[in-house]
C-alpha cells in the first residue's frame, strides 16, 4: 500500500514535468523527424532559455516578456547552428555539439557567473510552480502546461500547412528533391534549427520557473530525454494518429509517459544516481522496438504469406501405392 500512496502522491509532478518537457520533445521532434537531423545544441538552449527567463524576472521584467525573450534566444542558437552546418560545411551533428559548448559560457555569463540561480515564487509572479501542482486552481502547472501545448500544437500545425512550413518538411523528406524544384535547402534547415531551438528555450523557461531555479546543467542529457518522448510517441501512438498535429500531441503524451515510469522506478526504491542510466535503458528499448517488429512480427507474417498451402489430395487416391 505504501507504493500506490507513494506513487499516487508523486504521479501530479510527474505528469506537469512530463508536459513541460514535452514541449522540449517537440522542439526534437521538428529535427529529428521533420528536418532529418541530428541536433544536439537542445543541451544547450535548454538552459539558455530558463537562464534568459529567470535573469530578466528577478530584474523586473514581465513573465510574458521574458517568456518571449527566452524563445528569442532558442532562435539565435537555433541559427548558429544552422549556420555553422550549412555556411561552414559542418556536419549537423558536430554544429549542435560546438553551439552547445559555446552555450555553457554564454549561460554562465547569463547568470552573471552563478552555476545557478533562484527565483522565489512568493517575490515573482510565476505561470507555473511545483507548490500549486496538487491545487484545483487555475494555476496548476498541469492546466498550464496543457494549454501550453495546445496552443504550440495548433501554431506549428499553421505554420508547417504554409509555403515555408511545407518546404521545411519537403526539405527534411528529400533536400535534393527539394533542390531541384527551386526550395532553398539552406535556408529551410536554418528555420528549422531556430524553430525547434526556440521551443525547447520556451520549455525550459518553463521548467525553471516550475522548479524555482535555472542552473547551468540543467540541459544535460535533455536530449536523450527528447528522443525517449518522440519513440515513445511513436511507438505507441503511429497507427492511431496519423495527422500532423495528433503526432505532435504524441510526441507530448510520451514525455508524460516517460516520466511516470521514471517516477515508478524511482518509487521502486532505485537509487536516484542511476537515473541517467535508467534513462538510457528506456531510450534503447523503445528504439528498439520498431525494429524487433519489423525483424521478427513483420518478417514471420511475410513468411506465413509466402509459404503454399499443400495442394488437397483427391479422395480415394490416398492410399494407393506408388508406382
Amino acid at each position: 500500500m505504501n507504493f500506490f500512496s507513494d506513487l499516487l502522491n508523486a504521479l501530479p509532478g510527474a505528469v506537469a514535468q512530463g508536459l513541460i518537457w514535452g514541449l522540449m520533445a517537440i522542439g526534437v521532434y521538428i529535427t529529428f523527424k521533420v528536418l532529418d537531423l541530428a541536433d544536439l545544441t537542445v543541451d544547450g538552449t535548454m538552459c539558455t532559455g530558463g537562464a534568459v527567463c529567470i535573469m530578466l524576472m528577478t530584474h523586473g521584467v514581465n513573465v510574458w516578456v521574458a517568456l518571449l525573450c527566452a524563445f528569442v534566444a532558442g532562435l539565435l542558437a537555433g541559427a548558429i547552428t544552422g549556420i555553422l552546418h550549412t555556411v561552414m560545411g559542418i556536419p549537423a551533428i558536430l554544429a549542435g555539439i560546438l553551439t552547445q559548448l559555446a552555450l555553457f559560457s554564454i549561460n554562465l555569463r547569463i547568470m552573471g557567473g552563478k552555476a545557478n540561480q533562484a527565483i522565489n515564487p512568493d517575490k515573482y509572479n510565476l505561470l507555473v510552480s511545483l507548490r500549486n501542482v496538487k491545487r484545483l486552481t487555475l494555476e496548476n502547472p498541469i492546466l498550464v502546461a496543457i494549454v501550453f501545448t495546445v496552443v504550440v500544437i495548433a501554431l506549428l500545425y499553421w505554420f508547417f500547412g504554409t509555403e515555408l512550413g511545407s518546404g521545411i518538411r519537403a526539405t527534411g523528406a528529400n533536400p535534393n528533391m527539394s533542390r531541384a524544384q527551386g526550395i532553398n535547402v539552406d535556408r529551410n534547415k536554418v528555420f528549422g534549427l531556430m524553430l525547434s531551438n526556440g521551443i525547447v528555450a520556451l520549455s525550459s523557461a518553463l521548467y525553471s520557473q516550475y522548479q524555482g531555479f535555472t542552473d547551468v546543467n540543467a540541459g544535460r542529457g535533455a536530449i536523450v530525454i527528447g528522443l525517449a518522448a518522440v519513440i515513445i510517441g511513436e511507438v505507441l501512438f503511429a497507427r492511431l494518429f496519423h495527422n500532423f498535429a495528433l503526432k505532435l500531441l504524441g510526441v507530448a503524451l510520451g514525455a508524460v509517459i516517460y516520466y511516470i515510469v521514471i517516477q515508478i522506478v524511482l518509487t521502486l526504491g532505485l537509487n536516484s544516481n542511476d537515473l541517467k542510466l535508467l534513462s538510457a535503458a528506456v531510450v534503447a528499448i523503445f528504439l528498439a522496438v520498431p525494429y524487433w517488429k519489423g525483424k521478427y512480427f513483420r518478417g514471420a507474417a511475410k513468411k506465413a504469406v509466402a509459404t503454399p498451402a499443400p495442394a488437397p489430395v483427391a479422395a480415394g487416391k490416398e492410399d494407393e501405392p506408388n508406382a
